[in-house]
């Protein structure tokens, strides 16, 4: 059967199973060969099933795309290539109609699209039907769109015009039953259309094809426009053939114009594409509404037929799937995106998905919606899941900066329902497991959840990750895995965007630490989140200093003491620029309070007893922190140098009101801009230059207080301790001036010691030993502890038993009634701290001694031993009753243990005897104290040590 025979838009016989795709599929000379051949065949006695057959087959020759044949078309390709020929005429392919051209004739030169051209000259003549002189004038204008003389081609339309464009097609075969493909399904027309409208044919046509073509357009146009612009007028009236002619000839105007301006056209030539041009004008004049009108109901059917099916632009369909929300939700669009998740695993699609469903969620609240929403929810969530790391953290960003920390349980009710069960579920089980192989899976399940709730995830972690023994830096490495949190809210002041997790960690931890392991745990945690090794730190130093710094520093503030530790930690951090961080958090009136502090602490013992302040502990944090911020902050911190100056001129004046010793402590900042201002009586006692040191008059310094400034001078820093020692005036050739000193050194001792803060007074102490080794200061040597004359050589041993001593005078000095209500009953245990402290240091130096003496000298270190544990009972029978038991008893069993070991090591012949009088002295000294609870627990020891236990 033979085109001839067939009817009006009937598939033209075997072309219909894809002849025209088996045509190119042939190579090319075969493939010219038989295009001449049909030619011929159909320019003779042509009927309008030849025009239709001819215009079906250019049309199939644009729409083929290398590589997308069927199975069939490819077997055939290769088979052809394989054989490298062509079937014989016999073989049946081409039907005898009226075939009168010579086989062997050799095929034309001409490129397919002349044949093309060729072929529409030599029948135009029968083409009459208005339909199939729009199919003909579209065929031809789209082929001469194609050209590479107009341009690159028109690219690919935008996705929306694209399926407008499908779904109008798709419209126009249903509603024409004369359509060849109205009887096939939607996913059949859709795949049809989109071939249709993503022509790269492989045929394009030379320049003077190009523009043999528009002389022939231009002639058709001027024979057939008027008539078909009467049948293009109405809407009712479109076809398929004239809906795509209308369409080509848009397209055709804008590749005109193109083509006017970069063509380099001859006279005859430009004449020809202007008067191409106004006739696509005139047509469009009346026409253009047409294609305004065009129904396009189906743009949904269409785009989820694509998606299913994979088409060309599918991706780009996806996108508008995701987000065109008049589609959203319906029963067809649940299901497509349910089917089809693989293909919205991107966070760009995820992103649109979510925005889709919480625009449906908060308009929609009854059951059925709700039902939806979880099923689209789940959907989601499932392609989330499937992201890499890098793209979740760009879906969390993306869903803070649409919906903030809350996220999407602040709009949709079905996430919220069941969520902080499986928060709580889920961040156990992590805690539970804490290793490093389980990170990857703990970030995966915490992604999930941030997905859907940052704010409430985040504050979860943050809260069991001070209050789960050790699970803090895996915690911290978790939330570190998710630079998206580093968010800036700006709800609160726009002016002053917070860090979410710094309020996060504010709301859900600050304020509620309740033991010093958490508030460890916490310092740690948000240490992580600043330096976090490999990763993107979370929070920065300027932000934690705002936040849990800055508004603390107050003495009455409940949180005072945890603030500094964290100004201590985020000091440690280097600065990421040139630029130091601690510039933009206002350095010198962070300055400024810590001075207020350390002045606050010249009253501490003193201070109204509900009245909160940090402990002396803390003290030493404070000067660690000054020192550290008088190094960092330089005159580099400021954008002038006359700024700097004035920073701290005003820093010297506020410092001026308070204690003279915090200024000293500023030396480094001040450098020679100022002196060192001191009370007026220190420069009685020491050779002060007065190019750096300016004397002032203090009420509280009157005379003999030069010895008290001295020593406060000396708390300040080991340089300035050393300066003092080696700037101290006395004449050691004057025993009046000696002993005076030595009585005014103990006064100022006592005066300085209760306010000492641990470091203070390691400070302190080496300048005791240095002036007791030069004998500037003098502390003899008593023997109220001393039963029998030992023949001992104690010389090494002198300075200890005089620190022992000097230690031993102080006591009784600050318990006598002269001092007796000096000091309230909390300071008693601080300056016993100290003292313990002083004495364990002193039993090291001992031993160390004595391991380094040329001949063994156990029974000196006995002696020693003995001495100092005599002293320490002494010390203690002093003390007021109450809270000091403990340093003491751990510092006196330390005595008898070192006792113990020197004692059996004594290898001479009376050793025996000296252990047994030893023992009983130890036993009669100690059953002589008041101190119940001390004096039983040190019995029982020494009747382990088993001295004397017949008495």
């Amino acid at each position: 059967m033979g085109p001839a025979e067939l009817g009006p838009g009937c598939p033209a016989g075997p072309w219909a199973v894809g002849e025209e795709t088996l045509l190119l599929a042939r190579p090319a000379p075969v493939c010219r060969a038989q295009l001449e051949s049909l030619l011929e065949y159909i320019s003779s006695e042509t009927s309008p099933a030849d025009v239709r057959f001819f215009l079906d087959v250019w049309w199939e020759v644009m729409k083929h795309r290398e590589g997308r044949e069927d199975a069939t078309v490819a077997a055939f390709g290769a088979l052809i290539h394989q054989h490298g020929g062509e079937a014989s005429p016999e073989d049946g392919l081409q039907p005898p109609k009226r075939f009168k051209g010579d086989p062997g004739t050799p095929p034309a030169a001409s490129g397919v699209p002349g044949l093309l051209l060729k072929g529409l000259k030599q029948i135009q003549g029968s083409v009459a039907q208005p339909r199939l002189r729009c199919y003909a004038l579209a065929n031809l204008a789209e082929l001469l769109c194609l050209s590479a003389g107009l341009g690159a081609g028109h690219g690919p339309l935008p996705v929306t015009e694209h399926l407008a464009k499908l779904s109008a097609m798709v419209s126009l075969w249903s509603s024409d039953t004369d359509s060849q493909y109205h009887p096939c399904g939607l996913a059949e027309k859709v795949r049809e259309a989109e071939r249709g409208v993503s022509l790269l044919s492989v045929t394009k046509p030379s320049r003077e094809e190009l523009l043999g073509g528009l002389d022939l357009l231009c002639s058709l146009l001027q024979a057939w426009g008027e008539e078909l612009q009467d049948a293009l007028r109405g809407s009712e009236e479109l076809c398929f053939e004239s809906y795509r002619l209308l369409d080509t000839l848009s397209t055709l105007g804008k590749s005109l114009d193109f083509l006017l301006e970069t063509g380099d056209l001859g006279e005859g030539e430009t004449r020809l594409v202007l008067e191409l041009t106004q006739l696509t004008r005139d047509i469009f004049r009346d026409t253009s509404a047409v294609l305004k009108d065009l129904d396009t109901s189906l743009v949904s059917s269409v785009a989820m037929a694509i998606i299913a099916q994979r088409l060309d632009r599918h991706v780009d369909v996806c996108s508008v799937f995701a987000s065109e929300k008049t589609w959203a939700f319906s029963k067809a669009w649940v299901e497509c995106l349910v089917e089809n998740k693989a293909l919205f695993q991107s966070p760009e699609l995820v992103l649109k998905l979510l925005e889709t469903l919480v625009n449906f969620a908060t308009s929609h609240h009854d059951k059925e919606s709700q039902e939806l929403q979880m099923q689209v929810t789940k959907a989601i969530v499932e392609c989330y899941t499937e992201l890499s790391l890098s793209d979740k953290n760009k879906v969390i960003s993306g869903v803070l900066v649409s919906w903030g920390g809350p996220g999407l349980s602040q709009n949709i009710q079905v996430v919220r329902e069941g969520f902080q069960e499986d928060l709580n579920v889920t961040l156990n089980q992590i805690t539970k497991s804490v290793s490093d192989e389980g990170l990857t899976r703990a970030v995966a399940s915490v992604a999930r959840l941030t997905l859907l709730s940052p704010e409430a995830t985040i504050k979860q972690v943050c809260h069991l990750a001070v209050v789960n023994l050790g699970a803090h830096h895996f915690l911290a490495q978790i939330l570190c895995s998710f630079p998206a949190l580093s968010f800036l809210e700006s709800h609160r002041d726009p002016g002053r965007p917070c860090s979410l997790v710094l309020r996060c960690l504010e709301e859900a931890v600050w304020g509620k630490l309740s033991t010093v392991r958490e508030e460890e745990q916490f310092l740690q945690f948000l240490a992580f989140l600043m330096q976090p090794g490999s990763a993107t730190p979370l929070v920065s130093p300027v932000e934690v200093t705002k936040a849990f710094v800055l508004p603390y520093l107050k003495s009455d503030s409940p949180q005072i003491e945890l603030s500094l530790q964290i100004l201590s930690k985020v000091l440690g951090i280097p600065s990421c620029s040139e630029e130091h961080w601690i510039k933009s958090c206002h350095p010198f009136p962070l300055i400024l309070s810590l001075c207020r502090l350390l002045d606050g602490y010249t009253k501490y013992w003193h201070q109204p007893g509900e009245q909160l302040f940090p402990s002396l502990e803390t003290k030493d944090l404070i000067l660690n922190i000054l020192c550290q911020l008088c190094e960092l902050v330089g005159p580099e911190t400021v954008p002038s140098s006359e700024l700097w100056v004035q920073s701290l001129a005003w820093l010297h004046r506020k410092v001026a009101s308070l204690d003279w010793t915090v200024g000293l402590r500023l030396k480094k900042l001040y450098g020679d801009h100022f002196k060192n201002e001191v009370p007026a009586t220190l420069f009685e006692i020491c050779r002060l230059p007065e190019d750096e040191w300016t004397s002032q008059s203090w009420p509280a310094y009157g005379p003999g207080s030069g010895l008290l400034a001295w020593m406060e001078c000396c708390c300040v820093s080991p340089a300035l301790r050393d300066t003092m020692l080696a700037l101290l005036s006395v004449n050691v050739d004057d025993p009046e001036e000696v002993n005076l000193f030595s009585k005014g050194f103990l006064v100022a001792l006592i005066q300085v010691l209760p306010w000492c803060s641990h470091g203070e007074w390691k400070r302190l102490a080496p300048v005791v030993e240095q002036l007791l080794q030069r004998q500037v200061l003098h502390v003899p040597y008593t023997l109220e502890y001393v039963q029998h004359m030992p023949l001992l050589n104690l010389r090494p041993f002198a300075c200890h038993l005089q620190l022992s001593v000097l230690f031993l005078r102080a006591f009784q000095l600050l318990c006598s009634c002269s001092c007796s209500t000096w000091l309230p009953p909390e300071a008693w245990l601080h300056v016993v701290q100290l003292y313990c402290a002083s004495l364990t240091d002193l039993l090291a130096s001992i031993r160390a001694t004595a391991g380094a003496a040329p001949q063994p000298c156990t029974q000196e270190l006995s002696f020693v031993c003995i001495q100092l544990f005599c002293h320490l009972l002494h010390v203690a029978a002093m003390l007021p009753a109450g809270g000091c038991g403990e340093p003491l008893l751990v510092l006196a069993l330390e005595v008898l243990s070192q006792y113990e070991v020197s004692s059996k090591a004594d290898a001479s012949p009376c050793a025996a005897l000296h252990r047994a009088n030893e023992g009983h002295f130890l036993h009669s000294i100690t059953d002589n104290l008041g101190h119940e609870e001390l004096r039983s627990t040190l019995l029982q020891k020494l009747s382990k040590l088993g001295t004397c236990s017949e008495h």
